[in-house]
């Protein structure tokens, strides 16, 4: 497989160091806007995968540039790895060349104009399913949400609901974590920029009587007892796994809930309070600038924070429902421990952890063990070969029934 991994920060870093070990993988073009990060990952990656690894410039925002590599390279697969702010033209032009497409977030959606709180406006990934028709008349796939929430989490919807019940009443992603940076008040250990997106949009919750709708941000705050973790509080954000399981899977009720500390929620709250979470340009001194591009400036790069971190991350699923005739709950879940991530990847945990699945998928296609046509997301495929590949590829899954 001949792959163009556009943008190489850290998890696209953690992608091309998990794909290195794997024969099947015979080309993957590190392009990012910076050169020299672009440099610096192809050096980590050692001298003899020079040649697999080239490096190229790229400004993801430039559609004919991403089609003129995809073509130099006569790559199989775009693999997105920035943020998603350039999904549509990375998703435009895999389409133009004939390529297979993967991301790891969806496009970008939009708060409805009038009542934000209740109702959607531009949903996550409404871009892309609204060009589904025509992916599947070329019969070309892109794969969207394939990281680890959304990705992984995805899959343990599909097998649940494939293995373990006979009706589904909710599926839950739960997402916590124990994760401590030393030297640092606040530094998010993931793109500060999605991070603001994800957290400050209304939340989306799917039900089977109303279909989707949105609440307030940190809405329905509940405590969830995270495996290796322990009990963790958990409140609602926008996230692409509500957006896509109720596509592939039924169930009564969709939700996705994530561990914020008070202090990481009052920093998002005073962002947005000074307009700082603003994505558009503002003049200041002659100069057009994004505010939010400035945070993301200020603060340190979470690519290079590996080294500060420790504690551990617990992705995973938590369904309910019935199996012959009984109430049952599980989660379905992932740890990586920072400790063991570093040593094993030289990455730390939230890039490798979100950076895995997108790998195993792209080894899925290229073995014709996934297979299709469209705008397709992971509860598409069939989940146990994926599962049955994540103790291989170093992230094995756990199953607590609760």
């Amino acid at each position: 497989m001949k792959v163009l991994l556009v943008g190489v920060g850290g998890v696209g870093e953690a992608i091309a160091t998990i794909a290195k070990p794997r024969k099947w993988m015979e080309l993957m073009v590190l392009a990012d806007y910076n050169i020299k990060r672009a440099e610096e990952v192809q050096k980590k990656l050692g001298d003899a995968n020079a040649k697999r690894f080239p490096v190229e410039f790229i400004d993801a925002s430039n559609q004919q540039m991403i089609e003129d590599l995809t073509k130099k390279y006569g790559v199989d697969l775009i693999m997105n790895s920035v943020d998603p702010i350039f999904n549509k033209q990375i998703f435009d032009a895999a389409y133009n060349v004939g390529a297979t497409y993967m991301d790891m977030a969806m496009t970008l959606s939009e708060p409805h104009p009038t009542d934000p709180f209740n109702k959607t406006g531009i949903k996550l990934g409404d871009y892309q399913f609204d060009k589904a028709k025509d992916w599947e008349k070329k019969k070309l796939l892109a794969l969207v949400g394939i990281g680890v929430e959304p990705g992984m989490a995805d899959v343990f919807a599909r097998y649940a609901a494939d293995h373990l019940f006979d009706e589904i009443e909710e599926l839950g992603i739960r997402d916590g974590a124990s994760i401590a940076i030393e030297g640092y008040e606040f530094a998010p250990n993931f793109s500060i920029w999605t991070t603001i997106e994800e957290c400050l949009n209304p939340p989306v919750i799917w039900e089977e009587d109303k279909g989707w709708f949105t609440t307030a941000p940190f809405s329905e705050p509940e405590v969830f007892d995270f495996p290796e973790i322990g009990p963790v509080e958990v409140v609602n954000v926008e996230h692409e796994e509500v957006l896509l399981m109720p596509r592939w899977v039924k169930t009564k009720r969709a939700t996705f809930k994530y561990g914020l500390s008070d202090q990481f929620i009052g920093v998002l709250k005073t962002l947005h309070m000074l307009g700082l979470d603003n994505k558009e340009k503002i003049t200041v001194k002659g100069v057009q600038v994004a505010p939010r591009d400035v945070v993301a400036a200020c603060l340190p790069d979470p690519a290079h924070l590996g080294d500060k971190m420790s504690g551990k991350i617990c992705a995973g699923t938590w369904v309910k429902g019935t199996k012959d005739g009984k109430k049952k709950e599980v989660y379905l879940y992932q740890v990586a421990d920072n400790e063991e991530c570093m040593k094993t990847w030289g990455c730390q945990a939230v890039v490798a952890q979100t950076a895995f699945s997108a790998v195993i998928a792209m080894d899925l296609i290229e073995h014709s063990q996934w297979t299709g046509a469209g705008v397709l997301g992971p509860e598409a495929f069939e989940p146990t070969v994926f599962m049955d590949k994540m103790a291989d590829y170093g992230f094995p899954y756990g199953l607590r029934e609760m």
